[in-house]
């Protein structure tokens, strides 16, 4: 292998690799092999004939004039940098947006070979570059026979010519073409268009692969946007769980101390609307830990109204943890589950215990939701760790699972244990964040 080939071999390589961790690692669930390996050849291809080494071998002696113009061109455009440049940060990671397709074609227009380039979703043009800008404008809908063409048959289509290229406008200056489709898993959501002022299209293996690294950045979006709404969903569904009991119940004693002690009566109906207005209005994912603190502390004064002696509060919490974000609405079910299974039906009560680290060398919060109650028997036990719904507060440990899964994969853990001695256990480790 010559010393110019091997720059290129490690540059495949390294695309290699990164194709594996976007479409293997990062997924969840990983991609199919076919989209990876498509994926992955598109690339290769991309980089060979992005990089001037040996592998291309001798240029042919009788090029034309005009393709020797034109190869100089495309030489001069590429300098400085190179389709390897397209995997790190594409902006349509986000979605098939104009914004994103304005960004991407910003980036990508040097690098194909093409007169002008245009995004299009399967109605619309959504972003163009170059000749024809005049009358392909952003908004419109899509004028070409040929687009209709790729979104309808999902594969590429290669036009040699400005009657087959069915632009109905009389002086566009565009008169070839690739034109190819953008995916997600195998659904046909737009194309990617690059056009040349003259009857020689750009290379179709380039457009492709640049295509193929686009529909996987678009598939990643779409995850993405999944996994959100799953965690939407089961957040929703969290609020809708605060137990109309404890709102009935909590009533009961503002109603019973405004006889007695209105001033104290005044301050539970303040804490009862603080805790509401939190658990309704919070519409993110992530929030500070003392946030949470105060959500949980208002909750169980509320609880320790009605219960008196009966219930005891702990707090344990480093004062590191109160800026370390925790999902929102997470850590106030664990303390209503100690209230309800643990203590509620003890006759002499007892005390729930609160306590939260941060430890820096691992990067991980720590949590613990104790109390001294009567405990969960082992089949109960047995049940809720395996993930499955009971009626000693199952709901709400799965949710709590389910949403923690959604936003940290594999990277948290929730155990849930009945000591010896009484009681139970909950412990959540989470990643700093």
């Amino acid at each position: 292998m010559s010393q110019g080939s091997l720059p290129l071999a490690g540059a495949v390589t390294l695309g290699w690799g990164i194709v594996y961790l976007v479409t293997q690692v990062l997924p969840d669930p990983p991609l199919g092999v076919g989209p990876t390996v498509l994926v992955g050849l598109g690339l290769t291809l991309v980089l060979t004939i992005g990089y001037p080494s040996a592998l291309r071998g001798p240029r042919k002696a009788r090029q034309s004039s005009r393709q020797a113009r034109r190869q100089a061109g495309r030489q001069s455009g590429r300098q400085g940098r190179t389709i390897a440049a397209v995997g790190r940060s594409m902006p349509l990671r986000s979605g098939l947006t104009t914004e994103a397709a304005r960004r991407t074609i910003a980036l990508l227009q040097p690098l194909l070979g093409g007169d002008s380039v245009a995004i299009t979703d399967r109605e619309r043009v959504l972003a163009f570059a170059g000749p024809g800008s005049d009358h392909h404008t952003v908004g419109d809908p899509l004028q070409t026979e040929s687009a209709a063409r790729v979104l309808g048959r999902g594969k590429t289509s290669v036009v040699r010519n400005k009657k087959k290229l069915g632009c109905p406008h009389p002086e566009c200056p565009l008169h070839s073409a690739v034109i190819t489709p953008l995916a997600i898993d195998k659904r046909v959501v737009g194309t990617l268009k690059v056009y040349r002022l003259d009857e020689i299209p750009p290379p179709r293996d380039l457009v492709e692969g640049v295509a193929g690294i686009l529909s996987l950045h678009l598939e990643l979006s779409e995850l993405d946007r999944e996994r959100k709404l799953r965690v939407d969903a089961k957040l929703d569904a969290l609020r809708a769980q605060i137990n109309p009991h404890f709102l009935f119940n909590t009533l009961n004693t503002i109603a019973s101390k405004a006889r007695t002690d209105p001033e104290e009566a005044r301050r539970l109906l303040l804490r009862l609307s603080d805790f509401f207005r939190y658990a309704v209005r919070q519409d993110r994912h992530l929030v500070e830990f003392g946030q949470e603190y105060f959500f949980v502390r208002t909750y169980l004064s509320l609880e320790q109204a009605r219960y008196g002696d009966r219930l005891r509060v702990r707090y344990d919490v480093d004062p590191q943890v109160l800026t370390a974000h925790v999902p929102v609405l997470t850590i106030q079910p664990l303390v209503e589950n100690a209230v309800k299974h643990g203590l509620a039906d003890k006759v002499d009560g007892g005390t729930v215990r609160l306590k939260a680290r941060v430890d820096p060398l691992t990067r991980t919060t720590s949590i613990r939701v104790s109390d001294d109650g009567v405990g969960i028997a082992p089949a109960v036990l047995e049940r809720l760790a395996s993930g499955e719904t009971t009626e000693n507060g199952g709901v709400g440990l799965s949710n709590i699972s389910q949403r923690l899964e959604a936003l940290y994969g594999e990277r948290y853990r929730l155990d849930i244990h009945a000591p010896d001695g009484g009681g139970t256990v909950v412990d959540l480790h989470i990643p700093v964040g």
